[in-house]
This record gives C-alpha cells, sequence and structure tokens, in this order.
C-alpha cells in the first residue's frame, strides 16, 4: 500500500494522540530512519517512547509503510513549535523565531528583522489565520554553566550590566514562520 506523506502524518498523529500523548512531528531521514516526536504535559520517558514505537512499529506492518529504522524521542527542551496549540501552550515562555521575510517594526533596524529572540505573549485567529503576538526581547540565556560563568566575569569587568535592548511588541502570521523552538531557561545558581 502507497501512502503519501501527509497521509502517513495523519495515521501517525492519529496514533500517537490515541495514545495519550501529544504528536509533535514527523521527519524522514536519510538511510530510511523515520523519526516520530512526541510530547505530553507530564513529560516523556523511555518507557512512553517505547510503547509509541512498539505501536507504530505494528501500524507500519500492517500498513505496508516501507522504512529502515523508527526512532520515537521527546522533543527535548529547544521544543519545535509547529502547530497553533504549540504557541497556545506555551504564552509566557522564552523562543527563538525565524520568519520567511524580514519583520518592519519600530524599534528595529530599517531593513527589518528576520530572527527574533522574545516571549510568547498570545494567539489569535485559528489555523491558517492565527496570528502570534510576541515581545521582541533578544534574550539569550546561557546554554551552559561554563558560558554563565563566563557572561558573569564579563559583566564584573566591564562593571556594568550590558545595555538591554528595549521590548519590541511585534505579530506575525503563523504562515510567516520558517521555524521557531523555545528557548530552554537554565538556571545555574541552583536557586
Amino acid at each position: 500500500m502507497t501512502q503519501t506523506a501527509g497521509d502517513l502524518m495523519e495515521i501517525v498523529e492519529r496514533t500517537v494522540e490515541g495514545m495519550g500523548f501529544e504528536f509533535v512531528d514527523l521527519e524522514h531521514l536519510p538511510r530510511g530512519m523515520m523519526r516520530v516526536t512526541i510530547d505530553s504535559e507530564e513529560g516523556i520517558g523511555v518507557d512512553d517512547c517505547e510503547r509509541v514505537s512498539n505501536q507504530l512499529t505494528h501500524l507500519f506492518t500492517v500498513e505496508d509503510i516501507n522504512y529502515e529504522r523508527l526512532e520515537v524521542s521527546s522533543p527535548g527542551v529547544e521544543r519545535p513549535l509547529k502547530r497553533e496549540r504549540d504557541w497556545k501552550r506555551f504564552i509566557g515562555k522564552l523562543a527563538h523565531v525565524e520568519l520567511f521575510a524580514p519583520l518592519m517594526a519600530e524599534g528595529f533596524p530599517e531593513a527589518g528583522r528576520r530572527k527574533l529572540d522574545g516571549r510568547i505573549q498570545g494567539v489569535t485567529g485559528e489555523g491558517a489565520e492565527a496570528v502570534i503576538e510576541f515581545l521582541f526581547t533578544d534574550e539569550k540565556p546561557a546554554k551552559t554553566p561554563a558560558q554563565a560563568a563566563r557572561e558573569r566575569i564579563a559583566q564584573k569587568r566591564a562593571g556594568k550590566k550590558a545595555q538591554a535592548v528595549e521590548p519590541v511588541a511585534v505579530s506575525f502570521a503563523l504562515a510567516e514562520v520558517d521555524r521557531a523552538y523555545l528557548v530552554a531557561e537554565l538556571n545555574f545558581k541552583g536557586k
């Protein structure tokens, strides 16, 4: 049985969500590898991935879907934001957004910005009409304890905090987003 990419996506999504998980993504990778990303409000464990992998393996056998390897995983700390429901779920969180074309806004350079770091403020509309309300802050949190320590030392040597960028409220259609993902906010101070 030949499946189109859209049919396969729909079958996998229905199966994953039928098992009580959130379907995030399906990727076709080189050498016949298929990667399915799942999530849950409670988080994803190895047992969850194993259950979904076993179910999808049986499904692919029954549906005669050709693949070499199957990988089921969680989205990780830098979770992709692909659907309207992702944006709604993570309102208030720090995100990195890359748009197809530069966005013009008061406070941006004349050419606009295509890459934005800031906080998700809200979502209006639904489906293809969804508009993301976003607060551009240019926040870039440290990704490792060593990086956090280097930044603290550099700030001490400079004798002042780095000049913060004025936040700019912007909005863009979900259809204008090339790619977007959450930015991990890790606390290395132990508080």
